[in-house]
């Protein structure tokens, strides 16, 4: 599997993720069945440049943008995309979202932060 096809896929996956788009939702929009955008995520097809045009207008965005992850994230540490995966899915939630999820993470590492202290 070429490396190419798994950091456009994800790539893919993540700006869908972003503009809150199933992958049913995203493949309407480009004129696709369903599991072919799966297979691209997945980076189990190879996809014809004509293809990602479609699939990139149905993102509104560039298809530029959609190989910036290859330079995005090729020096960064695993917690580092793992941050930055998690900051995908935030990105486009509202404020109420934003602070439950802040006040989630705050619970929860306050009590494995105690539960490790005794």
């Amino acid at each position: 599997m070429s490396e190419i096809l798994k950091l456009v896929g994800s790539r893919i996956r993540d700006v869908r993720k972003s503009r809150g788009l199933s992958q049913e939702a995203l493949a309407e929009k480009a004129g696709f069945n369903s599991s072919y955008i799966g297979f691209i995520e997945r980076a189990e097809r190879n996809i014809s440049l004509v293809n990602l045009e479609k699939i990139a207008k149905a993102l509104n965005v560039g298809v530029y943008q959609l190989f910036s992850y290859v330079r995005e994230y090729e020096d960064l540490t695993e917690n580092e995309t793992r941050i930055k995966e998690i900051l995908s899915v935030l990105k486009n939630r509202d404020q109420r979202d934003l602070d439950m999820v802040r006040n989630v993470l705050i619970e929860i590492f306050e009590r494995y932060d105690n539960k490790s202290n005794k």
